[in-house]
């Protein structure tokens, strides 16, 4: 099997589940455009996290990793009234892009974007006492993966849901040996999930428009 015939299943899979959307495909525009690394989600991913948010009838989302902000449209779009996504990102030139886009959706009302790196601003939203994360979606680099999801499990509560996205790296996640930062880090975070009592978990691996990757989901105890 080949990327391009998943790419064609991906395509025929958006023709049957994704409807035409302004907002989303100007997000996805606004990134080619500013020539930003692609690797925003699928629509059908996007999707995805957006039935997931609103199966649990999550009211509070945090997001580590906005790029342009197209899976925060999503992701925003699952809330309620009175919902709150708050998204980090670190690049500033990202921020906007993706506050302009979130604009776009008529969404800047539910939407907080913290500009700064994850690491900075995640003691800073602890600090703040705000109630805990139904549903976590870290799409951010690996490095700081498993620190993220520290922060992550902490901010959530009994039930919250976390999707940590590209975690098998085109299957480089089984090489040991690999001295890829993107790799290592997926892998430390497989070593500290092996023994975090604090969640369950699972991974799946995916092919598609993106080729070869794959997502855990962990729900917290």
């Amino acid at each position: 099997m080949s990327e391009e015939l998943w790419r064609t299943v991906d395509d025929y899979i958006n023709s049957v589940v994704i409807t035409p959307d302004a907002a989303l495909e100007a997000a996805a525009a606004s990134a080619v455009k500013a020539q930003l690394p692609p690797v925003s989600v699928t629509p059908a991913q996007g999707k995805l996290l957006q039935l997931m948010a609103r199966s649990l009838g999550a009211k509070r989302i945090l997001e580590i990793g906005t790029l342009a902000g197209y899976s925060t449209i999503w992701l925003a779009r699952a809330l309620p009234h009175g919902g709150r996504v708050i998204t980090i990102e670190a690049n500033p030139m990202h921020a906007d892009i993706a506050r302009a886009n979130i604009e776009g959706a008529g969404l800047s009302d539910r939407v907080d974007v913290r500009l700064g790196k994850a690491l900075d601003v995640l003691p800073q939203i602890a600090a703040e006492k705000q109630p805990p994360f139904d549903f976590i979606f870290i799409d951010a680099d690996r490095t700081g993966l498993a620190d993220y999801f520290d922060w992550a499990v902490t901010l959530s509560h009994a039930g919250s849901v976390i999707i940590v996205d590209n975690v098998v790296r085109k299957g480089g996640v089984v090489d040991a040996a690999s001295d890829n930062v993107d790799v290592t880090g997926v892998r430390r975070f497989n070593d500290r999930l092996k023994t975090d009592a604090r969640v369950d978990v699972t991974m799946i691996q995916t092919v598609g428009a993106k080729g070869h990757d794959g997502f855990a989901m962990a729900l917290v105890r």
